[in-house]
């Protein structure tokens, strides 16, 4: 009994951390496309580009959280009246703590998002 125990203790150690890093993972995921979406919008409202740029980076800073390390947001698309602005947001999820698994040290993740801009407002 004790030698199944001692071999099964550090299986079941190691399928635990493997739920918590895909969690992580899957959890982190969803925060940086929460992001994009949330800084294409703010990034629509804007009457040009370099304050669209700014409105996004805003948006995406508030709307992250701090155990991400995240690169200035990229924003781009059709920057016109009817047009539509395209944001990228790309950061890192660390597995750091969780390294005995032999999973890297962190992974990378992108998310996107566009917003209509409005047609019969003015741009410039």
């Amino acid at each position: 009994m004790a030698v199944e125990v001692v071999v099964l203790v550090p299986v079941v150690v190691a399928v635990m951390l493997l739920v918590i890093a895909f969690g992580r993972y899957v959890g982190r995921e969803g925060d940086v496309e929460s992001a994009a979406r949330e800084a294409a919008r703010a990034a629509s409202y804007e009457r040009d580009l370099a304050a669209a740029r700014d409105a996004a980076q805003q948006a995406a800073t508030r709307t992250l959280p701090d155990e991400l390390a995240c690169q200035p947001v990229t924003v781009g698309g059709d920057f016109r009246a009817g047009g539509t602005v395209t944001v990228t947001v790309s950061c890192q999820v660390s597995f750091s703590e969780l390294g005995f698994l032999g999973l890297p040290g962190s992974a990378n993740l992108h998310g996107q998002s566009a917003a209509p801009l409005d047609t019969w407002r003015r741009t410039q």
